[in-house]
This record gives structure tokens, sequence and C-alpha cells, in this order.
């Protein structure tokens, strides 16, 4: 497939291999471009209802607002990364974080929700040519006993680094005005762009064939389809005309682009034979679980703190804060524990922990409880994430040539983005059919209107409540104990498909051969440190 090996820039230019000092700037570099494009993919949901005021936007256009940047930048990963393989990696990510940078500071201006939309799609584009590029670049560059630590730190910031986001969002919100969320991705990426044009090594593959237009076109419209889907069904209705017609495009564009890379063959964008390996197979389903677990987790933890425990946007952020240094402290671990035991038992591990999370805080969670009562479950889920994520990704970019190291990292983002959209979408529904069923009756002898929006969420409860004069706090209990009855059923459910991951991956998981040897992970260590 490869006609060549990756040659980095030094050493074409007669410098040499990256040396430590180097090594260290380029990952800085990578994970300041990745930041930026995580923060934006989390930022904006703290803003809903202040553009919904300026752009006096119906929440469905704000919703498109925030959810055409996840679409664009999921459709075009394949191809992008695809394309920085054969073109080369330094200069697709300097085109992409140059992208991105005009489109963040149109959006930070746009005077209408047009514009917005457009800027945001803008965005998604050149965010889909950065997140691959940045693992794409750790891959072909890095020695391959220093590769774990530095994927290590890459999953670190992608699993972590949404929550550290919304945090800074949040308090961008509060203390300045919603505008200024763009500020942060736009200061990160001209950061990232003056440190990749001076210290990132480009890195590129010939093909003896040509580029697979038809795969890669058709891989966007089955990536567009079925993420549509998960993201539009709750609001618009699983049967909906609209629902069902992207759920077919998705579902037909999908097959044929399995067809069509089986005829492609050595030829293929992706070639999908290789999902037979357990490395490719079993780290694309451990990142899909646990990115969906991760973001449904997301949908009922806010809802718990704002609704039911009354706490501000800004400090249901942070009370997510623990989780997500958990899970970037044990990413970084995850190298040095799959070198001592294997990649299959660390992430074996990780993935029991993260059940047993699940299981705490369906078991302990409650309302006079409060934060206490799920703090030891986000903690147990933070570190068992970060050990099963950092093995996982390796395991995937592991099982493709180096020639397809853009593929593999745009694989490993695809699997990521499928995951979250299906993660909102399945335990979103379980908190609110658990909340439904709990509320009924708890209703009785509250006036007919208020029950009925009672019913329709939490929030909304929470709401109406006020105007039901003595039965205000009737019907905030009644909100408050079904929203943790449907807390309960969506992690008891979460439990569930994390114990059955752990048994896949236990018999079908990657080989279990340590990663490296210890003695040579140390010696790394201190090539690092000098």
């Amino acid at each position: 497939m490869s006609t060549d090996q990756p040659v980095p820039a030094t050493q074409a230019g007669g410098r040499g291999a990256p040396g430590a000092r180097q090594l260290r700037t380029i990952l800085t570099t990578v994970s300041i471009a990745l930041m930026a494009v995580i923060a934006s993919v989390t930022g904006l949901n703290v803003a809903q209802t202040h553009m919904a005021v300026e752009f006096a936007a119906s929440q469905s256009t704000v919703l498109w607002i925030i959810n055409i940047y996840t679409l664009a930048l999921a459709a075009l990963l394949l191809p992008l990364g695809a394309l920085g393989d054969r073109l080369g990696r330094k200069p697709v990510l300097v085109a992409g974080l140059s992208v991105f940078g005009i489109a963040t500071t149109v959006a930070g201006l746009a005077p209408t929700a047009e514009v917005m939309l457009a800027a945001r799609v803008a965005s998604g584009i050149g965010a889909a040519m950065i997140m691959p590029i940045t693992l794409a670049v750790i891959t072909s560059t890095f020695p391959e006993e220093q590769r774990g630590k530095a994927i290590g730190v890459w999953t670190g910031i992608a699993g972590g680094g949404g929550i550290l986001g919304m945090f800074l969002s949040a308090l961008l919100v509060d203390l300045a005005d919603w505008r200024w969320l763009f500020v942060l991705p736009a200061v990160l990426v001209l950061v990232a762009l003056a440190m990749t044009l001076k210290s990132v090594p480009n890195s590129r593959e010939t093909s003896a064939h040509r580029f697979d237009t038809v795969g890669a076109l058709v891989s966007s419209f089955a990536v567009v389809g079925l993420i549509f889907v998960l993201q539009e069904g709750p609001e618009r209705g699983w049967t909906a005309p609209e629902t069902m017609i992207s759920l077919t495009v998705g579902l037909i564009a999908a097959i044929g682009f399995v067809a069509w890379e089986l005829h492609r063959r050595d030829a293929s964008l992706l070639d999908v034979r290789l999902f037979r390996e357990r490395g490719l197979s079993g780290g694309s389903v451990t990142l899909l679980v646990v990115f969906g677990v991760q973001a449904g987790i997301g949908v009922v933890l806010f809802p718990f703190f704002q609704a039911v425990l009354g706490w501000s946007g800004l400090l249901s952020t942070v009370a997510m804060m623990p989780m997500a240094l958990a899970m970037m402290m044990a990413s970084g671990l995850a190298p040095k524990l799959a070198a001592g035991i294997g990649a299959r038992s660390t992430m074996v591990a990780g993935i029991a922990l993260a059940s047993v999370g699940m299981a705490l805080m369906a078991l302990f969670v409650s309302v006079s409880g409060g934060y206490l009562s799920v703090l030891p479950g986000l903690l147990a889920m933070g570190v068992g994430m970060g050990l099963s994520m950092t093995p996982s990704t390796e395991a995937i970019t592991a099982s493709l040539p180096r020639e397809k190291q853009g593929v593999a990292s745009a694989l490993n983002d695809v699997t990521r983005e499928f995951g979250t959209a299906l993660g909102v979408a399945l335990l979103g529904a379980l908190v609110s059919a658990g909340y439904r069923s709990a509320i009924d009756d708890r209703l009785h002898g509250i006036p007919q209107g208020a029950a009925d929006t009672a019913r329709e969420g939490v929030a909304n409860a929470v709401e109406v409540a006020g105007s039901t004069g003595p039965h205000t706090p009737d019907v905030l209990h009644a909100a408050q104990q079904s929203f943790v009855d449907g807390w309960q059923q969506a992690m008891w459910a979460g439990s569930v498909i994390m114990g059955a991951l752990f048994i896949y991956i236990a018999f079908r998981g990657p080989k279990n051969t340590p990663s490296a040897v210890a003695d040579e992970a140390d010696s790394a260590e201190a090539v690092s440190a000098g």
C-alpha cells in the first residue's frame, strides 16, 4: 500500500529525527490545536438562551447552530484525514488552523443567525482538517517507545477537554458576554498556528493508487445521515419523515461504503477488512461505548445540578471537573500500565471501573445526598474512562499502516463522534422515559395545566412550580424525586452496557502483549526529561 515511509521535515533537511525537546514542543502544539476544536464542540451549549434572544431565533435554529459544527466535523474527518496523508500533514494542519481561526472570528462577530450558521459550518470543516492530523502527527513523528505516552496526553485532552472548555465558556458568559466564547478557541488557534509553522515537521505518504473520491463522498453521506438521526430524533420524533429519510440515506450509504471499499481493496479509503483484527474492532467499540457513556452522563448531570440542586450553570460545570481531571490523569498513566500488564488488561480494568462508577451513582444518588452522593461514582468513571481510552486509541492507530495514519486518526475521531451522539440519544431517552413514568403517580391533586407542564421535564416542573401556590413544594418534590428515578434507570442501563463491553474486550479485545517493556518506558522518560 505504501511506497515510502513518513519522513519528518527535520530529517529531510539533514538534521536528523526530532530530539526530546522538539517532541515535547510538537506534543504541546497538537494538544493546543486539539483543545481549540474540542472547546468549540461544547462551548456554545452554555449560551443557548443568549443566542436565542440576540438573534431572535427559535430553539430549533439555536440547536442547529450548535449541532451543525459537529455534523460538518464528523462528515469530513475520513476524507480530510486521508488527504492529509497524501498532501502532507503539516500543510493540511496549517490550512485547517487558518480556516478554523477565520471562521471562529466570523462567528464571534456574526450579526445574524444565518451568518453564524455559515461560520459554524466553516469551523467544522477546519476542525475536520485539524483533529485527525493532530493524532497522525504524533503517530508518524514519535518513536514507538514514546508514542503511547504522547497518545495518552492526546486522549486525555480529547476526553476531558470538552468539560474544561465548557467550564471556561461558562465563566466567560457569567463574567463578560457570550461572544467572548469565541476568544478562547481563536487564541488557541493562533498559538497553535505559530507553533506549527515553527516546530511541527512535515510527513506524507505516496501511493500508487488514486484518491478514493467515491468512498470519501459515500462515507460523508453515511456519517451525516446517521448522526442527523441521533441528533434530531429526540427533538423531531423517531418516526418523523425527516428522521426516517435520514436513517434510510445513512444506512444505504453505509452499506454502499462497505461494498465499495471491499471492491477497492488496497486502493480503498478505509480497508474495512481490517476490522477483523482485534485491535481495530476492539478499540473502536470501546471508544464508541466510552464516549457514548461520557456524553450521556452530561445529559443526566446538568439537569440534576441545575434543576434538582438549584445550582448555576457555572457551578454545575465546576462540579464536572473532578471527573474530567481524573480522566486526564488516568489517560496519562494508562501507557505505563499497559507497558506492564498489557493493553487488553488495562482496557478491561478501565471498563470495569467505569461500570462500577455508574453503578455507584445509580445506588447512591439522592436529592438529600446532593453532590456527595454522586462524587464517588464520577471519580471512578473518570479514572475508568481514562484507562480505557488511551490503549483503545493506540490499538486503532497501530492496526493501520503508517501511510494510513490520517485515516486511522479520523476513524478514531468518527467513532468518538458517533458514540457521543448515540450516548446522548440513548441515555437522554432513558432519563426522560423514567422521569415521565415516575412522575405520573406523584401529581395527584396538582392543577391539570401545571401537571401537564411538569410531565414535560424536570426543568419545566421547576419553572411552573412557582405558579401552583400551595402545591409548589409538592410539584418540586415530585419532579426532583422522579428525575432521580429516571437517573437510576439510565445509570443501570449504562452499567449493563459497560458490563457487556467488559466481557467483549476480555475475550475479543486487542492481544494482551505489553505495549513496551518497562525498561524501554523508563528510558524514554529519561530521554524526555533530558
